[in-house]
C-alpha cells in the first residue's frame, strides 16, 4: 500500500513552528494576555481586524498566534448571546442537526493528529489548520466520521444533515465516503454540497453544529458538537495540545 494512502498517510498535525509558539510557557502566557486585551477591546465595540492589529503588535505575535487568538476571541455580548442560544445535550434527542462539515471534521482531524486546537471564550474549540480550496483526506478522517456518527446516535438525534463546501476540491469524494460510512453503520445522515454552506446553515436557523463565529452570531440555536465529542473522548484529561484560557 502506498505511503500517501488515506490509511497510513498524512496527519493534519502541527506546523514546524507550532511547538515554539504554543508549547512554550512564556509564549502561552503572552497569548493569554493578548486574549484578555482582545476581550476588552471587542467588548467595547472595536472591530475584530483593528483589535487584532493592535493586540498583535503590542504582544509581538506571529501569524499562527494571531490566527489562534482570533479563534479564541469574542466580546462579552457574543459570549452571552451564544450561551443563550446553545442547546444542551439532553435537548438533541429527536432533532435534525445541521453540521458544518469541514468545520467539525478538520477540527477533530487536527486534534487526533496531534495538532494544537484552542478553546474560545464561547466554549467552542477551533483549529488553525490551513485548508485553502482543497481538502485532502488524512489517516484519521474515517475515525473522525465514525466518532461523529456514534456521538449523534448516543445523543438520540433523529437525523444529521452534513453540509460541505461544494467549491472545495475533493468535496465530492468526501461526500461519497460519508454516504458509504452512513450506509454501513446505519447512521441517519444526509450529505449535501453547497456553494455557500454558512448561509445555508443560517437559513436553517435551528440545531446548527459549528464553531464558525459568523454562523453562531446569526443562527437561532446551535449545539457544540465539537466540544461534546472532545469531552467524550478525553473528559478532563485533555492533551497538552488543547489550549484553554480564562479571562
Amino acid at each position: 500500500m502506498k505511503e500517501n494512502s488515506p490509511q497510513n498517510g498524512k496527519n493534519r498535525g502541527k506546523s514546524s513552528e507550532d511547538e515554539a509558539l504554543f508549547g512554550n510557557p512564556k509564549q502561552l502566557k503572552n497569548l493569554e494576555l493578548a486574549l484578555q486585551d482582545m476581550y476588552y477591546l471587542l467588548s467595547r465595540g472595536y472591530a475584530v481586524r483593528s483589535a487584532l492589529v493592535l493586540v498583535g503588535n503590542r504582544h509581538r505575535l506571529r501569524t499562527r498566534q494571531i490566527l489562534a487568538l482570533q479563534g479564541m476571541s469574542c466580546s462579552a455580548e457574543e459570549v452571552l448571546n451564544r450561551q443563550e442560544n446553545e442547546l444542551r445535550p439532553e435537548q438533541i434527542r429527536g432533532k435534525t442537526l445541521y453540521l458544518d462539515g469541514f468545520n467539525i471534521l478538520i477540527l477533530l482531524e487536527t486534534l487526533l493528529s496531534g495538532g494544537y486546537i484552542f478553546r474560545g471564550l464561547d466554549g467552542c474549540y477551533r483549529d488553525i489548520s490551513s485548508v485553502h480550496g482543497t481538502y485532502k483526506r488524512v489517516k484519521h478522517t474515517e475515525g473522525v466520521l465514525m466518532a461523529i456518527g456514534r456521538a449523534l446516535q448516543g445523543l438520540g438525534a433523529e437525523k444529521a444533515v452534513l453540509v460541505f463546501d461544494a467549491p472545495v476540491s475533493n468535496s465530492g469524494r468526501l461526500r461519497a465516503l460519508c454516504c458509504k460510512i452512513a450506509q454501513v453503520n446505519g447512521f441517519a445522515w444526509e450529505v449535501l454540497l453547497d456553494n455557500a454552506p454558512d448561509k445555508y446553515l443560517v437559513q436553517q436557523g435551528r440545531a446548527v453544529c459549528t464553531a464558525d463565529a459568523w454562523v453562531l452570531n446569526h443562527c437561532t440555536e446551535w449545539f457544540n458538537l465539537g466540544k461534546y465529542i472532545i469531552n467524550s473522548l478525553y473528559g478532563e484529561d485533555k492533551p497538552a495540545t488543547v489550549i484553554c484560557f480564562e479571562v
